[in-house]
């Protein structure tokens, strides 16, 4: 009785082991399709950072924003309103590097053609070009100087180094064009308080009277028009 229980779990041993052993590759593969779950969520939740930080969001939210001011209405347009035209001119100005990236990573990788590291790697590329090309170089070199960053060519750079720089110079550059906005703007304010306080009418807020000359100097200069144009050129 105990031989031949003996003999029935020798040879039912290596049919155990083997269960043991699918088992367990079938657990590591749960886990890692969890795992990637994980990450496109992570990444989901994480889409209004990276909207704000790799495209041209940034530039053209802060140029609406105080082209507001400039004008003596920051409450018009909404801020709805501002937000959802920089999200399409976004949209506009990133068509080509959505369409590098579906064509060198998305598709490949639904074709199963390449694994997801190396469509990850190939999606970054198109947006680390974008970045270096819209970059200022003395942005990218003020980070490679703290953080101590050695690089032969641009290409090596780190994201976490590009950026930082990148958002930088995005803000300067919006500053820069809305400066230039202003100033057409403040030069009718100017004329405007000039001429109420020859007239000795100093109860009249002379931003009540400047407003209308600035409206219409902008819809007669077509500056919509050319504001937006401008911040689609200004992309290379």
């Amino acid at each position: 009785m105990y031989r031949l229980f003996g003999i029935f779990a020798f040879l039912t041993l290596p049919l155990f082991a083997a269960g043991v052993v699918e088992e367990t590759v079938a657990q590591l593969k749960n886990l890692d399709i969890s795992l990637k779950i994980l990450f496109l969520i992570t990444i989901l939740s994480l889409a209004p950072a990276i909207l704000i930080t790799v495209t041209s969001f940034t530039r053209i939210v802060i140029v609406l924003s105080l082209l507001r001011h400039a004008l003596g209405i920051p409450q018009s347009p909404p801020n709805q309103v501002i937000i959802a035209l920089a999200l399409f001119l976004t949209f506009f100005i990133m068509k080509p590097v959505f369409i590098d990236i579906n064509t060198q990573a998305i598709e490949p990788f639904m074709q199963k053609k390449i694994d997801d590291k190396t469509a990850l790697e190939l999606a970054i590329k198109p947006v680390k070009k974008f970045l270096l090309q819209n970059t200022q170089k003395k942005d990218i070199q003020l980070f490679l100087n703290i953080t101590k960053e050695q690089v032969t060519k641009p290409e090596d750079i780190s994201l976490t180094t590009l950026i930082p720089a990148f958002l930088v110079s995005e803000i300067k550059i919006a500053f820069e064009v809305a400066f230039v906005i202003f100033l057409p703007f403040l030069v009718i304010d100017l004329l405007v308080a000039s001429i109420l306080m020859s007239m000795g009418m100093m109860m009249i807020p002379p931003m009540m009277i400047s407003l209308p000359f600035k409206l219409i100097l902008f819809i007669l200069s077509d500056g919509w028009e050319l504001l937006i144009k401008a911040l689609i050129e200004s992309y290379k």
